[in-house]
This record gives C-alpha cells, structure tokens and sequence, in this order.
C-alpha cells in the first residue's frame, strides 16, 4: 500500500483513534486525492517570506520534545529551493538545546500562524545546523538586522498541512497598527483643514 504524506504525523496509533473518533474516512479520502503536499508551492513561499516569527520543534534522544521560538523581520525565513527553508541563527541565552537535540535526532518541525490573517501552517521534516559555512550565514542574514548570526540552520521538508483559522484570534502587528493609526491621524487632519477652509468661506 502506498504511504501517504500525512503518514508522517498519521502514525498506526493515531489512525486508530480516527477510527475510534470517526475522523479516520474523512483522512483516507484525502489521502486518496493526493494528501498533504510534499514540496514548496509558490503560495507556501509567499506565506514563509512574510512570517516575522516561526517556532522550532526537536526532541532529544530520550524522547523529550522542545519548541524553541525564533523571529526576524519579514524575509528572515528563506525558501532555498522546493524543499529547504533556511534562517541564520542568532546569538541568544546559550542553553543550545535544539543544538544538542539535532546532533541525536534529526526529525524537527516548523510551526507558523500568521495571527492577522488567521492562519496556520505545519511543516514536517529534518533539520540540521550548519557551523562552519560563513557565506551561508551571511546569505541568510537579514540586511541590516541588529542581531549577531552565530550559525546557519537548514530545514529540509518532508511534508506540510495549512489549517482551518477556527479558534486563530485575530492579532496584528504593532508597526501595522501604528501605520494604520497614522494614515488616520493624517486623513482626519486633512478634514478638519477642509471643514476650517469651509468655514472662512
């Protein structure tokens, strides 16, 4: 029987619950029609590239799970090619656990949620830190961020799903608010000088 992409987070254990719970019809239709997809689509891309944070899942050797955030501006997260994203990772607190995970266990995960356009996207696969490529780090940097690249990390994707924004609340970016707010502050000004022109008319 052919293996699905979902199969990478649709183990034997968790396809019996769908069928205790009544998912399991629904999933096997799905992957009847092809699945979840296995590569990088433009749209995928386009979503990555806009993100300002993503979190970094790794489990150690005895199976101990972590997720670790990491953020940038926009364009922080780079799309390599169809199958590798990868970030420069900066200097932080040196606790190096998904460092240390990574050197027992490949397997990592990258979760993403855009909060202004309720949305969220999980991306499976494998990950590796790159140390002594410093023309790699610097191509990843983003241009003048204020941060100190000590390594690259690359993530290369086995398979990804995007969710419904059922339960997502809708959050927005503080620069955008104050933009927003700006260009409101700017129209109302421009009104009250219309309304005064009136007036001495």
């Amino acid at each position: 029987m052919p293996i699905s992409a979902s199969d990478v987070a649709f183990t034997p254990a968790v396809k019996a619950i769908q069928d205790r719970k009544g998912s399991r019809a629904t999933y096997a239709r799905m992957e009847e029609r092809g699945g979840w997809q296995t590569a990088i689509t433009p749209d995928l891309a386009a979503f990555i590239a806009a993100q300002t944070s993503v979190f970094l899942a790794t489990v150690n050797a005895e199976g101990q799970p972590y997720i670790q955030h990491r953020g940038g501006p926009p364009g922080f997260l780079h799309v390599l090619d169809a199958q590798t994203i990868g970030f420069a990772d900066f200097a932080g607190n040196r606790q190096y656990i998904t460092h240390g995970n990574l050197t027992e266990r490949p397997k990592a995960h990258l979760f993403l949620i855009d909060y202004a356009h309720r949305r969220r996207v999980k991306i499976w696969g494998e990950a590796r830190i790159i140390e002594d490529d410093d023309a790699l780090t610097a191509r990843l940097m983003p241009p003048e961020y204020k941060a100190k690249p000590e390594r690259a990390l690359l993530f290369t994707v086995t398979a990804w799903d995007a969710n419904c924004p059922q339960h997502i609340p809708q959050r927005f970016e503080a620069t955008d608010v104050a933009s927003a707010l700006e260009a409101k502050d700017r129209r109302i000004a421009e009104l009250e000088a219309e309304v005064a022109r009136l007036g001495n008319r």
